[in-house]
């Protein structure tokens, strides 16, 4: 039985692909160093970053989705990701498994305009380089035959559940839920795209099961028209019912949290996504299965909605 293979369970997106995977009534493989048990999904303990764990995890697979988050530090990304992306490649080889490698736009570095799936790699940080070499050495081996596989990139993302890694989710609606001032990063004056995680969980599903999507890179479904950070606090407030008072953090108060703080400080080299809009560009996927993503109206009341459930911390 040919089963859908999901690398670094646990995440938010991980999590919400295998439910999507598992109400299509497909089998699903949970890997990671320490899988929860899912009703409907099988789990194997594997450390990725040795080849013959990997090879073990990706057997037998019709699709691997690597949704790997390793953690925010880049002496971790240096020292871990090029062996894991090494040894994913290679179980691909040997077992004949099409790959589906979520992304992020690190690699894209400073776009004036819209990111689209044609626009050119140049980093400007350390954690984008990285991504760079990495999604590079990926269609390297799409173009000599050697694997199967497709990159699908996100933007931010924002949704119900996705509180340790988004953002918006810790930032805006965790704050404004507890009776806090929201916090946006460097300039709540541009625009700023966020994928919506509910859209990038179907549309992985989408293109694992579509045989004409693969050996390219697609831009998940994401909102056209992103709004401003004051304008997303303004809507997360109205949703959560409170008033839509906030702080933006500059640059300098970055730095220095960094001090006291490795995750503060690892995000301070990617503060250039806050300085001038960030504008992402899904047509590419839209058009292609007529697909519409959710508003940032209906995706922040919904998030808003995990919150005063008591669903979204």
């Amino acid at each position: 039985m040919s089963i859908h293979t999901i690398l670094g369970a646990g995440g938010i997106i991980a999590d919400g692909l295998a439910e999507e995977l598992i109400r299509h009534q497909l089998p699903v493989r949970l890997v990671s160093r320490h899988p929860a048990p899912r009703q409907g999904a099988t789990t194997l303990a594997a450390d990725l970053t040795d080849a013959g764990q990997a090879l073990q995890a990706i057997q037998g697979s019709s699709v691997v989705y690597c949704c790997i988050g390793l953690k925010y530090d880049y002496s971790i990304w240096r020292q871990q990701w090029p062996r894991i992306i090494d040894n994913i490649i290679e179980a691909c080889k040997r077992t004949g498994a099409p790959l589906i490698f979520f992304d992020n736009v690190y690699m894209y570095g400073k776009v004036n305009g819209g990111m689209t799936e044609e626009t050119p790699y140049d980093p400007c940080s350390r954690k984008g380089d990285l991504r760079a070499r990495m999604a590079t050495q990926l269609m390297s081996e799409v173009r000599k035959g050697n694997i199967t596989a497709t990159i699908a990139r996100a933007a931010d993302f924002y949704g119900p559940g996705a509180v340790r890694t988004s953002i918006p989710n810790l930032l805006v609606f965790q704050r404004l839920a507890k009776g806090l001032k929201a916090q946006w990063l460097v300039n709540a004056g541009v625009r700023h795209s966020f994928t919506y995680t509910g859209d990038a969980v179907k549309a992985l599903h989408i293109l694992a099961t579509d045989e004409n999507s693969w050996n390219q890179v697609w831009h998940l479904p994401t909102a056209a028209d992103p709004l401003t950070g004051s304008a997303f606090i303004e809507a997360a407030a109205e949703a959560l019912g409170t008033a839509a008072r906030y702080t933006v953090l500059p640059k300098w108060m970055i730095r220095l949290g960094g001090l006291f703080d490795k995750t503060t400080s690892e995000m301070y080299e990617m503060l250039y996504q806050n300085e001038a809009d960030y504008l992402f560009d899904s047509s590419k996927f839209e058009s292609a299965y007529n697909f519409h993503p959710f508003s940032y109206g209906e995706g922040i009341k919904a998030t808003a909605n995990a919150y005063k459930n008591g669903t979204g911390f």
